[in-house]
């Protein structure tokens, strides 16, 4: 019920030194959820930034889970010239996970329905197919990085499409394929834990450097009221949404 937040800081405890009443912030709440309502208390170690001043608050709020998601698995396993194919790349972590790879240099192509297609290609993609009309699984394209956004596809689906030492990546793996990247992610990150607190905090602020650059944005398809948290659920669960879905309040 929630995990991505964004506002201002209405209070704080006394020990607090990094935040201050006043503050606009984004944060991701993680397994507490809780974001579908008016307040949140958080610690002020959670995942948490000041907004930069050129976006929104509607902008800042989906960036915590969509766009951190996409930085965090492709931040380092995309060099500059290598051909990336994203699926899913109309949702949620995919429209970040294009112009991310985009900025590190990569020839993308994108996967998703046709409505999307204008949308992907004004955020970057260089190729887009209809997965509604051609199964990319069968085309004679090879990638250096797949990248499976929702947790469509599988290596197993995708693993001729791999060059060779490409990389199959997905931010909702199975079983299978979440042993698979968590491997390729502990051999990108020799010196450390990948998911250690502290190098997911470093990324969590480099990403914002590149959205307060104005570098990476957040698309967004509809804005609902609190109140209307039911239908934006039913809107979500068409499948048509393109990018991110917020709730705000009046």
């Amino acid at each position: 019920m929630g995990q991505e937040v964004a506002g201002k800081i209405e209070g704080v405890g006394k020990d607090v030194i990094k935040f201050k009443v006043g503050d606009p912030v984004y944060a991701w709440s993680a397994l507490r959820l809780s974001g579908y309502a008016e307040y949140i208390c958080l610690s002020e170690n959670a995942m948490m930034a000041i907004k930069p001043d050129n976006i929104s608050y509607q902008e800042a709020a989906v960036i915590s889970v969509g766009a951190f998601e996409a930085w965090h698995y492709l931040k380092g396993n995309i060099q500059a010239g290598q051909k990336v194919l994203v699926v899913g790349a109309g949702g949620t972590i995919g429209t970040f996970a294009v112009q991310i790879a985009k900025y590190f240099g990569a020839e993308v192509t994108a996967v998703d329905s046709s409505s999307k297609l204008d949308l992907l290609h004004s955020i970057g993609a260089d190729h887009m197919i209809d997965y509604t009309q051609v199964d990319f699984t069968k085309t004679n394209q090879t990638y250096d990085v797949i990248f499976d956004a929702p947790g469509k596809t599988s290596f197993s689906r995708c693993k001729k499409l791999l060059k060779p030492k490409g990389q199959f990546l997905s931010a909702n793996p199975g079983i299978a394929d979440q042993l698979r990247t968590m491997w390729a992610l502990f051999l990108r990150r020799r010196q450390s834990a990948p998911d250690s607190i502290n190098q997911r905090h470093e990324e969590f602020m480099s990403l914002r450097e590149l959205i307060a650059k104005g570098i990476i944005k957040s698309i967004i398809d509809r804005i609902y009221q609190l109140e209307q948290t039911a239908e934006a659920h039913r809107y979500v669960e068409t499948g048509n949404k393109k990018g991110n879905i917020v709730i705000t309040l009046k």
